[in-house]
């Protein structure tokens, strides 16, 4: 697990001092995203809550550790999973200060549909309209033909994000510290590899016990 921890951690500096600052616009496919950098601060972009609530991710963060967890939608099952494996480790994220936070596309009342089938205990926004995932650097377009594809599998993006956008996540994983900044981060472009949560567990509490930090 710790060497699993070692490689991740390593791509992820790789990736981040190679990476300029994220673009705000939707990247032209997966693999052309531009992740934030490590040491950024978190960004303040406008989500909304399952009520339907304006707000923003500072202010749902409120100023504590957490693990932000960027997914597809309720419609893909390697993001159900993952949200599953999480919520298995949540008690462990919280003993050692962090919360879980889990932003997708879907509308509200998409996200509350999925949350029948799928009870979890943790915190999840919308971000219908790509400001979040576009502010880390992770959004992109999806390209006309794989939009088709999806709604001839019956997943209709536009009408579960509310918006026109064909716009997704990369999957990815940031952890922030108390100060809101970015300790941590895991983003890869094949949508069917997550970051174990064991090793989320062992990022946070690497991060927790570490007395010298990144700063912005």
């Amino acid at each position: 697990m710790l060497s699993l921890l070692k490689t991740l951690v390593l791509s992820s500096l790789l990736a981040a001092s190679s990476a300029a600052l994220a673009d705000p616009e939707l990247a032209a496919s997966e693999t052309d995203i531009r992740p934030i950098l490590l040491g950024s601060p978190l960004p303040d972009a406008a989500v909304l809550t399952l009520g339907g609530k304006p707000s923003t991710l500072k202010e749902v963060v409120h100023g504590a550790p957490a693990v932000v967890v960027f997914y597809r939608g309720g419609w893909c099952p390697y993001c159900n999973l993952q949200l599953s494996e999480l919520q298995k480790v949540e008690g462990q994220l919280q003993e050692l200060g962090y919360q879980v936070i889990a932003v997708s596309p879907d509308l509200p009342e998409e996200i509350n549909q999925t949350l029948e089938n799928n009870p979890l205990k943790y915190t999840l926004v919308s971000d219908g309209n790509a400001n979040a995932s576009r502010a880390f650097g992770i959004a992109y377009k999806v390209d006309d033909k794989t939009f088709k594809q999806y709604r001839d599998w019956g997943i209709y993006l536009d009408k579960r994000s509310g918006s026109d956008l064909q716009a997704l996540p990369v999957p990815a994983v940031f952890i922030v510290d108390a100060q809101g900044t970015i300790q941590f981060s895991y983003v890869h472009p094949d949508y069917k590899i997550r970051t174990p949560a064991g090793v989320v567990v062992e990022a946070a509490r690497a991060i927790a016990q570490r007395k010298h930090r990144l700063k912005p």
